[in-house]
């Protein structure tokens, strides 16, 4: 009977195929209480459509090997991933709702006694995911889904917008980061292990044991941290490292140098009084950065873009980056897949003139905010009247001088007596103006935002943008995982989870090939 029950519970779970059986086990959750999950859910589409929507096929590359696949099939992980995602859980907490809560059993097609699996198996899946050439296959999946109802046919307005997410890690400061990565390199590098360093004890799990509120010892701190860090680096320089290890020693010597520069006396070192640019603010996530949404106020951690369809609100695009990864370039790259002639929304963090070029090389039909001109008191670019053809510029006296090669118009010989002089420069040579790249596209952005050429449309249809990043967030802001690697594909699934649950809400089905059956 032993053996017998033991056969059964392998064909139940698939080791030997690693896919789902049609025939459904005698305690089916679905059979004996699918009626309970409400209709029109992401719960109860899946328990009709999951193997659908992701076949065993889509993840067959995942595990090549010849002598057999997982013992969880493709499509139970798949749905628990989705749902994970839903409701923001964690591995531990998404196994516990598998184990006990009927819709999730129901969604995954388990039996009402199955006990699920062990939370690292979705560890596994998507480290293999990571690994792979198409690591976000669950969010495609679920957008081949979106394409195959039509819903976004004759749909031609795209919203770009992003929002920032907290990263996963406490924040470490210069001397936290330094100590952290001299540890790691002494881990990873046996040369580095043996090193007599003076700076700090190393093997003392706690923060250094000195009067914080002493500047000098501060001040020393810092100097010995920084020189065992050199001598540390001096150490493996030419050593044939390995990958962790050559991370490691990558990251120390930008560790040391990004925060500190020299001080008064040989030897010593001192905080820089300035933030280096794309600095790394932890060495547990490198990949996190600050994020500043003012001068004096920021957060640490990543951001997340998409581009949304407004009227359904469904994510056609998302892109996981660094923090302080500008907008504009990222949305440029997430249009790159949209068909030409889309209008897109969007508001001034996409303003750049590099940013609108490379849209309009697309084709697309821009409705960006542009970015608000300088207000000086004085007369500004668009109180200027240039001729690109004819490289002049008319000042608003009415005076025209010829561009310099710099693209400059200089006002100075008419600048001397001129009435109103005052209300343009205070500068004692007279008004320069100087023109950029893309200048004629900032000033028709402008000119176009003043006529209302596109506000109506921008204020009907942007918003919707907000409200799918809402959805985005429900759960927290807070990353799942370290890194951008990980984290871009638990923003995937979320994705993926938001899209299929607006499919649901508006009535997804499959008769025949996918349809929706409302509005």
């Amino acid at each position: 009977m032993r053996v017998l029950a033991f056969w059964v519970r392998i064909e139940k779970n698939g080791l030997v195929q690693g896919s789902s059986d049609p025939n459904r086990a005698f305690l089916d959750a679905q059979a004996l209480v699918g009626h309970l999950v409400p209709a029109g859910t992401v719960y109860s589409f899946l328990a009709e459509h999951r193997c659908e929507v992701f076949p065993d096929e889509l993840f067959a590359d995942l595990f090549p090997s010849g002598r057999g696949r997982p013992s969880v099939p493709a499509d139970v992980i798949a749905a628990t991933m989705v749902l994970q995602a839903l409701e923001g859980l964690s591995d531990r907490d998404a196994i516990t709702a598998l184990r006990t809560d009927l819709r999730w059993k129901v969604a995954a097609g388990l039996a009402l006694d199955d006990e699920a699996f062990h939370p690292t198996v979705l560890t596994l899946w998507r480290n293999k995911l990571r690994v792979s050439d198409r690591p976000e296959r669950i969010f495609e999946a679920v957008r081949t889904v979106v394409d195959a109802t039509g819903v976004l046919k004759g749909k031609t307005r795209r919203a770009l917008d992003s929002t920032v997410l907290d990263d996963a890690v406490a924040t470490q400061d210069t001397v936290t980061q330094l100590i952290a990565a001299i540890r790691r390199v002494r881990r990873l590098v046996p040369q580095a292990a043996v090193l007599e360093l003076a700076g700090h004890d190393y093997s003392d799990p706690g923060k250094p044991r000195i009067a914080w509120d002493d500047d000098e010892a501060r001040q020393q701190l810092i100097s010995g941290l920084v020189n065992d860090a050199l001598v540390v680096l001096a150490a493996v320089e030419g050593i044939d490292l390995d990958g962790p290890a050559s991370e490691a020693v990558g990251l120390l010597g930008l560790i040391a140098g990004q925060d500190v520069e020299p001080g008064d006396g040989e030897g010593s070192w001192r905080i820089a009084p300035r933030t280096a640019a794309d600095r790394v603010i932890s060495t547990v996530d490198p990949d996190s950065r600050h994020i500043h949404k003012t001068v004096r106020s920021y957060r640490n951690g990543y951001k997340a873009h998409v581009v949304v369809e407004p009227v359904t609100g469904l994510i056609c695009g998302q892109r996981l980056t660094a923090g302080n990864a500008p907008d504009g370039p990222t949305g440029v790259e997430l249009m790159a897949t949209e068909p030409p002639r889309r209008q897109v929304l969007a508001d001034s963090a996409y303003g750049s003139g590099v940013t609108r070029a490379s849209l309009k090389q697309r084709r697309h039909r821009l409705a960006i905010k542009p970015w608000p001109a300088a207000d000086t008191g004085r007369f500004g670019r668009d109180d200027f009247t240039v001729d690109y053809t004819a490289r002049t510029a008319t000042c608003p006296a009415g005076h025209t001088v010829a561009l310099t090669t710099a693209n400059n118009a200089v006002f100075e010989k008419h600048c001397h007596g001129c009435p109103i002089r005052s209300r343009c420069t205070n500068a004692r040579h007279g008004r320069v103006l100087r023109l950029t790249v893309h200048d004629s596209e900032l000033v028709q952005a402008r000119r176009a935002w003043r006529d209302g050429d596109f506000t109506d449309d921008y204020r009907r249809f942007r918003p919707m943008v907000e409200r799918s990043l809402a959805w985005l967030v429900r759960r927290g802001r807070r990353v799942a995982y370290r890194g951008l690697a990980r984290n871009r594909i638990w923003l995937a699934h979320r994705a993926a989870a938001i899209n299929l649950q607006r499919l649901t809400n508006l009535g997804l089905t499959n008769n025949h090939g996918w349809q929706l059956t409302a509005g």
